[in-house]
This record gives structure tokens, C-alpha cells and sequence, in this order.
């Protein structure tokens, strides 16, 4: 098994190289599963971070969730903005309790599993709880990004690092959190000409095994520095395929059922663009996020026409700043994308040095309330307890199973204008 295992990884490593050309300059180093590769000497910065460069682009990555900590982009009056959330230092990752999944990478399974279990093959697996506890069940009745040690909480290996691209590895064996079977995955980030792409790869190894990734970052595209507001509710956001949604229960859990999202309702954003907190003041926005809740995390299907060529067919979601005019088209190979306006954010994640505003006394430099949005590219949620969905080949992978792969591009833009919003060649 060892053998194979190590077999295994290198296949994954070589898919990344087939998707990704090699960058000359490009040495693989580390230890990916039971493969050791030769090194170089690419290090981290004073502060734990690797940084990356394209044009017009730059952003730090750590190793603990293999996470994106910063993501620096000019805006329309030249001013650099670093438009998502982190930490300033690569050791407070891994202090932080809080644990907000700070633009990590979710897994083995991201979002929720229902009742922390699944059933592959006629037997029935139990996970680790970790959400939403109560009498007789204090670690939680679901099981949320993976469990309570899931992927975004751990170390990853640097196993490839260029001036533009980096890459992470992990090994996750049997048993861990409940899962069956040992799961090799490799993530690839690099930078272009103003655009972040993304690739994910994952191989079970041993078992059959759920398998859902993402990439979980928060956005605030004005860099929490707008003088009249440090929320996101003014963004504008365009999910021109996502007429349909998971629905849920009071929290979060999907019913089986899938809701369309009728033109002009609250969540509504695929007839045309608006903004985030369009809807704040009407009612039936109460709930629409979990029992007590108004705003968004939800689960919105990308319905595509087949075929299609997911680089090609337009972007899945839009989003904008009119303060910044920073915008970001999201291009991705899923088939589901998940809104979240971070109601849950209470004021104590503090912003980092490159962000907010400096010297102003009356506004708390923190991530306050609907102080950024997460955008999640990702399979239908919860979908190994649905199989009336027909998507367990998507989510449940073995050893004799093509690899898992999830792949994103994030193309930036600067938009001075609301008629830019209203199509995909505007920009």
C-alpha cells in the first residue's frame, strides 16, 4: 500500500503539470504522501508567508490550510488594496480559536454533512460533529468543512514555489475524523495578467471516500478602506447561471429539495446584477441564512447548458465595488456556488496592517458584520446525503476512481462604470 500510495501522489503531481505547464525555474521539493521529491531553497518571508507575483497582482500564502492571506490589487485611483481577510503573521493561524477558515482550503468534505454521516456501499460512516451543539449532542449535530481538525486547520507541504505559482500538499490518513480511507491532494495557486486561477487535485488511495474542496476567502474589494461604510452590503453582485438553490433548513442542512430563485425575491441575483444588501429591509430575508439570521449562506446551482467549456461559457459570478471599481469575475468548472454575507462576523477579527483606515478614531479596525462576502466554488452541498441528486460520482471517489479535480480562475478588472455590471464583456 505504501508503494501505491506513493505511486498515487506522483500521478496527482503530474496532473498538476499537465494542466499547469512547468515554469521555468520550477523545482518540486517536500514530501507529498510517501513520496519524497528533491528541493530547492524558496523560503517564506520574515512574516511566514510565500508570496507570489503576476501583472498587476500580487498575494502571500501560508501553509496552514494552505490558505490565500493576502490579495493586493490597484484600484481605480491607483491606490493598492488588499481585498481579503487574514492574518498578518503566518503564526497566528495557527493560534487564532476563532478559526474563521481564513481563505483556506475546506476538506476532505467542504460545507455540511447532515447528522455527521453518510452511507457508501450499504454501510455507514459517522464523522466528527462540530456545529451546531445541543443537550446530548455537545460537539454538535453536523459536521461542518471537514470536522473539527479538518484540512484548514492543518499544516500543508510546500511542494512547488515559483515567482508566480505555489503549491501545497496533504496527506490525510484513514480514519482521520471519521473518514474512510487515505486521501493524497495537491492545490495549485498561481498569478497572471490580473487574474488568480486555481487548481485542486485529490486521490483516494485506499477507500471510497467523500470529496468536496473549495476554496474558502473573504472579500472585501474596497480592502475595508471606504471612508463612508466598512461593510460589503454595497457590493453588486451577478450570478448570471444561478436561478436555483439548495434549500435548507433553520440550520443550514439541505432538505433534498431545490428552490428557484423567481425573479425580483431576495435571492435573486442572476436576472440582473445588485447589491448585496439590496434586500436587508425586506422581510422574507429573515431566515434566509439559518433560523434568526437575514442575509445569505446559500448554496446557489450553476446551471449551464451542455456542453460547455467552463473557460469559455462566462463568468458563474460577478462581483464589484462602485467605491473601488474593483472588479472580479469568478470562472470555475463546478457546478454550485455558495454565498455567504458573514453574518457572523461580530467585530473580533481584526483587520490586517494593510487594510482599513489608518488614523480614523471613530471606526474599530476589525471585520465587523456583513463585513465581507464569501464566494465558494463547490458541488452541490451535502449531495453524498441526497443520492436522489445523482451526483455521488462527483463527490464519492476510490482508488480506482479518475482523481478529484476542481479548478477556478479569478479574472480582476477595474470598473468605472454601473452599465459595466450588466454583461460579461464589460470591464
Amino acid at each position: 500500500m505504501f508503494w501505491r500510495s506513493s505511486s498515487l501522489a506522483l500521478a496527482a503531481l503530474a496532473a498538476l503539470s499537465e494542466a499547469r505547464p512547468q515554469i521555468p525555474g520550477e523545482v518540486l521539493t517536500g514530501t507529498v504522501g510517501n513520496a519524497t521529491i528533491a528541493g530547492n531553497s524558496h523560503l517564506p518571508g520574515p512574516d511566514g508567508k510565500y508570496t507570489i507575483a503576476g501583472k498587476g497582482i500580487r498575494a502571500n500564502f501560508v501553509p496552514y490550510g494552505a490558505s490565500i492571506s493576502n490579495l493586493f490589487i490597484n484600484d481605480t485611483s491607483g491606490c493598492e488594496r488588499d481585498i481579503i481577510g487574514g492574518w498578518d503573521n503566518a503564526t497566528y493561524y495557527t493560534e487564532d480559536r476563532q478559526h474563521p477558515h481564513f481563505g483556506g482550503v475546506p476538506g476532505r468534505y467542504a460545507n455540511r454533512i447532515k447528522n455527521s454521516s453518510f452511507v457508501i456501499d450499504g454501510e455507514t460512516y459517522h464523522v466528527l460533529p462540530n456545529e451546531n451543539p445541543e443537550p446530548g449532542s455537545p460537539n454538535g449535530v453536523d459536521t461542518l468543512h471537514g470536522g473539527p481538525d479538518g484540512w484548514d486547520w492543518r499544516n500543508w507541504t510546500v511542494v512547488a514555489h515559483t515567482a508566480s505559482s505555489i503549491t501545497f500538499s496533504i496527506t490525510d490518513p484513514d480514519g482521520d475524523q471519521g473518514f474512510p480511507g487515505e486521501v493524497v491532494s495537491y492545490v495549485t495557486y498561481s498569478l497572471g495578467d490580473m487574474t488568480w486561477d486555481f487548481k485542486m487535485i485529490a486521490i483516494a488511495t485506499e477507500k471510497k471516500t467523500p470529496i468536496m474542496l473549495s476554496s474558502h476567502t473573504y472579500w472585501n474589494l474596497d480592502g475595508w478602506a471606504n471612508p463612508d461604510t466598512p461593510l460589503a452590503l454595497n457590493h453588486s453582485l451577478w450570478l448570471p447561471y444561478g436561478g436555483q438553490r439548495v434549500a435548507t433548513d433553520t440550520i443550514l442542512i439541505p432538505t433534498g429539495d431545490i428552490s428557484a430563485d423567481l425573479p425580483g425575491s431576495v435571492n435573486d441575483f442572476w436576472s440582473t446584477p445588485k447589491q448585496i444588501g439590496a434586500n436587508f429591509t425586506n422581510p422574507d430575508l429573515l431566515g434566509n441564512c439559518g433560523e434568526g439570521c437575514t442575509g445569505y449562506d446559500t448554496c446557489y446551482l450553476t446551471n449551464r447548458e451542455e456542453p460547455y467549456d467552463w473557460r469559455e461559457s462566462g463568468p458563474v459570478a460577478r462581483l464589484r465595488s462602485a467605491w473601488s471599481g474593483i472588479q472580479v469575475d469568478v470562472y470555475t468548472d463546478q457546478e454550485a456556488f455558495q454565498v455567504y454575507s458573514c453574518g457572523g462576523q461580530n467585530g473580533s477579527v481584526a483587520l490586517k496592517s494593510t487594510q482599513g483606515l489608518h488614523g480614523v478614531a471613530d471606526r474599530p479596525r476589525v471585520i465587523e458584520q456583513y463585513g465581507c462576502i464569501v464566494m465558494e466554488v463547490e458541488d452541490w452541498i451535502d449531495a453524498i446525503n441526497q443520492p436522489e441528486w445523482g451526483r455521488l460520482d462527483r463527490q464519492i471517489y476510490g482508488p480506482e476512481s479518475d482523481p478529484y479535480v476542481l479548478q477556478a480562475s479569478y479574472k480582476f478588472s477595474l470598473n468605472n462604470t454601473a452599465v459595466g455590471l450588466l454583461g460579461p464583456g464589460s470591464g
